[in-house]
């Protein structure tokens, strides 16, 4: 059954629109667990205290499914096809938030692939995660053969670069599995770890507490008063992904109509995003997945530009 199925789950998930499809066994992985405890013990996780609360599950996949035998590892290209330049603002929107909410077309798809799957096995369980699930989702995809993890710490694949999003269907059956990725194609490059205007990277590993995009979405109240400094961005941040070589060369535009940009997000001026209300955020937001920041971090964030742009400009007169 696993040969045979483990290829037509893979034609299907394409056919669903996915570009990258690998499978692997759900069996334990002492080291990631380990990696996982080391980068929590020093503090690198900052506030999400909801990744620490279920580090046991993220680190064993049977303690989140018990009768996991196969992890199906699936990537979608988000990038838009437009750049940061192309806004009309200053203030910059990570390319991945200028669509629809990612984690809805993904689960959507994936529910299909499950439900798929189903008329073929009507026995097989599964459950389907898309970054919001325990679930170390990048060694997974590694394990699947989809890429390697690059020193910004995001899943790099040959052919399309890092401008992807991950997910994955758990499966109670045993399937065919693909080959580990296990080479390292960074190679001597630092490009994304010299740009990190905080110094979040060192090599293969990131201080989520000095990450741009931690503190534009995942922080909590006021911004740290060391930590003030967005360059410029209001929600997330792409640059380590910006200057990587892989993009560069490799890097696709998505095919997914739900991925590309609302008009609000290319035509906004700064002024438009500074008089943004909470009526005007709901309205713009609703169905993204800028709505993870709330209103009061994202307007947070657009204050502590100004500010930042206004200091600068009585510094230089």
């Amino acid at each position: 059954m696993g040969i045979g199925l483990s290829s037509r789950i893979k034609t299907h998930a394409t056919d669903l629109g996915f570009q990258k499809v690998g499978i692997a066994p759900a069996g334990p992985h002492p080291k990631l667990n380990s990696d996982l405890n080391d980068w929590i013990s020093s503090g690198h996780h900052a506030t999400m205290q909801w990744i620490e609360s279920r580090k046991d599950e993220r680190g064993n996949i049977h303690k989140y499914f018990p009768r996991a035998k196969a992890v199906i590892s699936v990537a979608m290209v988000y990038h838009s096809g437009h750049e940061q330049k192309d806004l009309s603002s200053n203030y910059k929107v990570s390319n991945y938030a200028w669509g629809d909410d990612y984690h809805d077309v993904l689960k959507s798809k994936l529910f299909q692939l499950l439900g798929w799957l189903k008329t073929i096995e009507p026995n097989v369980k599964g459950i389907v995660c898309v970054d919001t699930s325990p679930v170390m989702e990048k060694a997974w995809a590694q394990k699947a053969g989809l890429g390697w993890q690059g020193k910004h710490t995001n899943l790099i694949s040959r052919d399309y670069g890092s401008w992807f999003f991950l997910g994955e269907l758990i499966v109670d059956i045993e399937l065919e599995s693909d080959k580990p990725f296990t080479e390292d194609l960074c190679g001597t490059c630092t490009a994304c770890i010299d740009a990190c205007p905080t110094q979040a990277l060192e090599d293969y590993k990131i201080d989520a507490g000095k990450c741009i995009s931690y503190l534009t979405i995942e922080h909590r109240g006021e911004l740290p008063e060391d930590q003030q400094d967005l360059d410029g961005w209001i929600y997330g941040c792409d640059i380590c992904q910006e200057v990587c070589p892989w993009n560069e060369k490799f890097g696709k535009t998505s095919e997914e109509f739900a991925f590309q940009p609302r008009s609000e997000i290319l035509n906004y001026t700064d002024d438009d995003w500074n008089a943004l209300d909470e009526k005007s955020y709901r309205k713009l937001f609703k169905g993204s997945a800028v709505k993870r920041a709330k209103f009061s971090g994202l307007k947070r964030n657009i204050i502590s530009n100004k500010h930042k742009d206004t200091k600068l400009s009585d510094e230089n007169n």
